[in-house]
Formats: C-alpha cells, sequence, structure tokens
C-alpha cells in the first residue's frame, strides 16, 4: 500500500514546513513582537483608599517616610503594614515611621529575566535589609550599585521611586542603594 499523504505544510510566509516523524503535516503559528502588560500582572498596587486597605502606608511612602503598622493591644510591628495583627487578632493598629537607614542583610543579582514590565531592567541587584534600630527586616530592590561592589553589611538608605505604569494613579514604592549615593 502506498502512503499519498503530502508531508509539508504552507507557513504563513509562504514556504513549507516538513511534516512530523509520523507524516502529519505541521503549520507555522506567529507570536507578537510585544505583550502589552496586562493590569492583572502589574507588580505595584493600586494605592488608594478604594483599592486597598494599606491606602496609608502608600501615602506616607508619597510625602517621602517609610512606615508599617504597630499593635495597640500587644505591642508587636509588622512588615508589610497590617489591618489586623498576626499576633493577637487585634485590628487595633496604628502606623508608625520606620527607619530610612539600615544594612544589607543578603542580596542577588536579578540576570536571566525579571517580573513582567521589569524585563528591560536586567541585571539587576535585590536584596533584603535590616532597618536601623527596629526589629524589621524587608526585601527590595537595591539601587546604585552593582553585584560585585556590595557586601553583606554594607549601609544603605531609602529610595522612594514614582512609578510610571497602565494607569492614572500616581504610584510610588520603596527601594535602597548604597548610604551616601544619589540618583
Amino acid at each position: 500500500m502506498t502512503d499519498t499523504h503530502d508531508e509539508t505544510d504552507t507557513r504563513p510566509d509562504g514556504g513549507e514546513s516538513a511534516g512530523d516523524s509520523n507524516g502529519s503535516p505541521r503549520r507555522s503559528v506567529s507570536i507578537p513582537d510585544s505583550i502589552e502588560l496586562p493590569r492583572l500582572l502589574d507588580f505595584y498596587d493600586l494605592q488608594d483608599a478604594d483599592h486597598t486597605r494599606i491606602h496609608e502606608f502608600y501615602d506616607r511612602l508619597r510625602e517621602g517616610s517609610l512606615s508599617t503598622t504597630q499593635c495597640e493591644d500587644c505591642g508587636a510591628t509588622h512588615f508589610p503594614p497590617r489591618v489586623v495583627c498576626p499576633e493577637c487578632t487585634s485590628d487595633d493598629v496604628e502606623y508608625v515611621s520606620l527607619p530610612h537607614e539600615g544594612t544589607l542583610y543578603a542580596f542577588s543579582t536579578v540576570r536571566g529575566s525579571g517580573p513582567l514590565g521589569m524585563t528591560d531592567d536586567v541585571p539587576f541587584v535585590t536584596g533584603v535589609v535590616d532597618l536601623d534600630g527596629v526589629d524589621v527586616r524587608l526585601s527590595a530592590r537595591i539601587d546604585g550599585a552593582e553585584y560585585d561592589d556590595l557586601s553583606i553589611g554594607d549601609p544603605v538608605e531609602l529610595e522612594v521611586v514614582d512609578i510610571d505604569g497602565p494607569t492614572d494613579q500616581h504610584r510610588v514604592f520603596y527601594r535602597f542603594r548604597p548610604r551616601g549615593e544619589t540618583a
């Protein structure tokens, strides 16, 4: 018995593609050159009272102050800010200011690919910062230095950055940079 099945298929560019090892025809598909960042995958929160219960954190950050919440009942301080204390489940929390300086506890470089919206930024340094004088350790991007320029224990300071993104809100976020460096 003779197989008369054609093992080629026409590609969108007019060329032909061969069939697979079973003789089935294949076709080519195209993918877009760029993909618009979907709002659902936007790394940064919407920061107003309509969208988050921790909007005061962002309001304070917009004014240049790093803050978090502290429980009025048990005194626990947690970062990121909470609307309910995870220690005693009280909702009696208030915002308190945090130091703008700390030391680098750990760090790494994002080299391969960054999160959506940050792929053009690679490579960049990300780290864990121990804030001075409080029991708060947070993760943040470290700007103004390459991986090889940093060491554990290096002093760093807060940097507030404006987020230019797919919303009409004025959004901000925090980063750190080696102490004494300017943008």
